[in-house]
């Protein structure tokens, strides 16, 4: 194997590590493995606080760009906005790192280890979190990964820009209330297919430096301590080279929820010994203890160290290095140039669900009065998500249409009621804004209804003002009397547009038959509002697809507690979807036809696909070209996906351009895991799908379109290391 000038100095900074390892007491590096790490003055070590998050900007530290949610970067289907989004976190993360340190200031949130990104599968819409992923899709989820950790973590050769973190490992995705004592139940090909690809992207191509256990167990082994998960799958299998923490308090759960322990020493040794490096939380002070009473050999626990410190060498904050990092300035933070891309991010997030008869964009010069209502019409909340930051300025949709709009057009307005509740106000009767409604609607040209959730309403367990279910969702209906409020807008005989800002897939079945436009807005990030505004009235054009499958209700999934994927996602689900994944609509119309293989028999490179893309309409746009494989055995298998994304391009058009789009599908993208989690390339033929649209019949029904497709032979079976 060659050995890279990288790989040089990452041995160097192996032999730091060490090194000063070796002079340290038992006490001291103990100290050094929970997340507030102590100084050692006599070894000049700093105090370092490990917790930091930049899931969509720096969070929890005072000002930055919050950018959209992860759930919305993934709709843009972009990788190299991905990496573009990453390095500007990390520019502002270093500088605010910079300025910190200089000031003396080791709080919890002001290092440079981000524990981002969260490459969880989000197989079930209920679940909480979900909206801190990049979706369903496995291929999806690593490639956004992927340039999101290169952008993070940079390209010097010799330094770290941040250091990023690949979480929850693995197998994670609710229920939010149980997940300190729950068991993820999963077969070896569900893991191999669906669960562990993006975890493995992450760590074999941009070398993660980090990665994180989850709270639950899987297959019975508590994930921060699994052996299966962090030795054989992580370590002795993809050579995992950096350093593994656990999630916030999770080895308590050893003893207190899973009960695979008695005792808080017995869990710290199943973590330790397992290879878990780094406690986020209290209970590895027992460590003392546990090595020596023999419990854990010091040998492992300075191996853990060794981890840790190489890890803050080559982020060069050792005080023994000087890093191209160190002079970024303070005025990066929140400046024009963020502010800038934050809205183009928006612009590229938000994905066009509905426009019957062409009521989008809206024409200013038809328009007089326009009445923007809804709980979410001017909750900055419902702009954030959560793992957020703080902005300087906030833009809801309702001031990004008034800002937009100006003193031309008057803009009415309402909240309509309250997110979940039945009554805004708590001494009033219910519904105390539907008069206010029925009357704006009444002098208005245009409504727009701006409905959905917050992070108050999915997210995190323990998040303070989850409404209910701990974060998780208990169905996939518009929350409270919303669904009342949009009735009213109906009823008013005005055209109505919807705008849902959450984090997830909602019942919009009634919207669907009913109001004649419906834009899903994701969380938007800070200055979202005058991204929608620019959308709405056709300054900016639709480009984002959905990451997830819109689902008609929760009649159509199976039990939240079953891991496995039978019916979950457009991979495996057996009914149509109300709005399937990869589907989106655009201002404009695009013709994908020329469909061309390299090859028509599958070889040891793979294939080519080769369309043309055309831009019939007049609107400039950026479509997503997406290529879909379909195996179809000789001999039949078991658990097989309906059809699978493995190949994307990002394409700009100008009103009448056409051009050429190339995706290379490398052989790997025509293997199937078996049952015991190896991927096999079975004999027979594969069916490949090209489009800007998946190869389903409902997406077939909503565009007008069909994808176009070709048969490849494959001529033998073979297993795939």
């Amino acid at each position: 194997m060659e050995i890279t000038k990288n790989d040089t100095k990452v041995a160097q900074y192996r032999a730091k590590a060490m090194a000063l390892v070796s002079q340290m007491t038992l006490e001291e590096k103990v100290s050094q493995t929970l997340h507030p790490a102590a100084a050692i003055d006599r070894l000049n070590v700093n105090a370092y606080n490990w917790w930091n998050e930049a899931l969509h900007g720096v969070a929890r530290a005072g000002i930055a760009t919050i950018f959209p949610q992860a759930i919305g970067l993934a709709a843009t289907f972009d990788e190299d906005f991905l990496e573009e989004i990453g390095d500007a976190v990390s520019t502002e993360g270093r500088a605010k790192y910079n300025m910190q340190a200089r000031r003396n200031d080791r709080d919890i949130y002001k290092g440079l280890t981000f524990w981002a990104p969260n490459v969880n599968i989000f197989r079930d819409p209920r679940w909480g979190r979900g909206h801190e992923t990049y979706g369903e899709d496995p291929y999806l989820t690593s490639r956004l990964g992927v340039r999101f950790v290169e952008g993070i973590q940079g390209h010097d050769e010799n330094h770290l820009k941040a250091a990023a973190c690949a979480k929850h490992f693995a197998v994670h995705s609710g229920p939010e209330d149980v997940r300190h004592e729950f068991n993820a139940v999963v077969s070896k090909q569900d893991m191999y297919e669906t669960y562990l690809p993006a975890f493995k992207a992450l760590v074999t191509e941009s070398k993660v430096e980090a990665v994180m256990g989850a709270y639950n167990r899987t297959n019975g082994e508590p994930c921060c301590g699994s052996k299966t998960l962090l030795k054989d799958i992580l370590r002795d299998t993809w050579g995992f080279k950096g350093h593994v923490t656990s999630d916030c308090w999770a080895i308590k759960d050893f003893h207190e929820g899973h009960g695979v322990t008695k005792t808080p020493v017995e869990s710290v040794a199943l973590a330790m010994n397992n290879g878990c490096d780094l406690n986020c939380g209290n209970l590895f002070s027992y460590l003392k203890e546990a090595v020596e009473t023999g419990l854990v050999p010091e040998e492992r626990l300075d191996e853990a160290l060794i981890n840790l410190f190489t890890t803050r060498f080559k982020l060069g904050i050792m005080g023994d290095d000087e890093t191209a990092f160190d002079n970024i300035p303070y005025n990066v933070v929140d400046s024009k140039p963020m502010h800038k891309l934050n809205v183009k991010a928006a612009k590229k997030c938000a994905v066009l669900l509905k426009n019957e008869g062409g009521l989008l964009p809206l024409d200013k010069s038809k328009i007089k009065n326009i009445a923007v209502i809804g709980p979410n019409a001017n909750n900055r909340r419902a702009l954030v998500g959560n793992y957020e930051g703080t902005a300087s300025r906030y833009v809801t949709v309702l001031e990004g249409m008034q800002d937009y709009l100006g003193d031309g057009i008057r803009v009415y307005t309402s909240e309509g009621c309250h997110l979940c509740q039945p009554k805004v106000t708590g001494l009033a009767n219910g519904r105390d804004r539907f008069s206010e409604v029925e009357e704006i609607c009444a002098l208005s040209d245009v409504v727009v209804c701006v409905m959905g959730l917050d992070s108050g309403l999915e997210g995190e367990e323990g998040d303070q003002g989850n409404q209910y279910a701990s974060g998780d969702k208990p169905n996939l209906l518009l929350p409270g009397i919303q669904p009342k409020i949009l009735e009213l807008a109906k009823e008013s005989g005005k055209p109505v547009v919807l705008v849902v800002l959450s984090g997830s897939a909602l019942d919009l079945s009634w919207a669907d038959e009913n109001i004649p436009a419906i834009v899903q807005g994701w969380y938007p990030g800070a200055e979202g509002g005058k991204a929608l505004a620019e959308l709405l009235f056709g300054d900016a054009n639709f480009e984002g697809k959905l990451p997830i499958t819109f689902y008609y209700s929760t009649d159509d999934l199976p039990a939240f507690t079953d891991y496995s994927m039978e019916g979950r996602t457009y991979r495996y689900m057996k009914k149509d979807a109300l709005y399937p994944f990869g589907y989106g609509l655009s201002y404009t119309n695009y013709d994908v036809k020329d469909l061309k293989l390299s090859s028509d028999t599958l070889t040891d490179d793979g294939i080519d696909v080769e369309v043309s893309v055309k831009n019939t309409g007049d609107f400039t746009g950026r479509e997503t070209v997406q290529a879909y494989v379909k195996i179809n055995a000789e001999a039949p298998l078991k658990h097989v996906p309906n059809f699978s994304l493995k190949g994307i391009k990002k394409l700009n058009l100008d009103g009448g351009e056409e051009k050429k789009a190339v995706i290379h599908l490398p052989k790997e993208a025509f293997a199937l895991a078996d049952e015991n989690g190896e991927f096999v390339v079975n004999k027979g033929t594969a069916t490949v799908y090209v489009g800007d649209q998946a190869p389903d019949s409902r997406s077939e029904a909503l565009t007008g379109k069909k994808v176009l497709s070709a048969t490849v032979n494959i001529p033998a079976t073979e297993k795939i290391q």
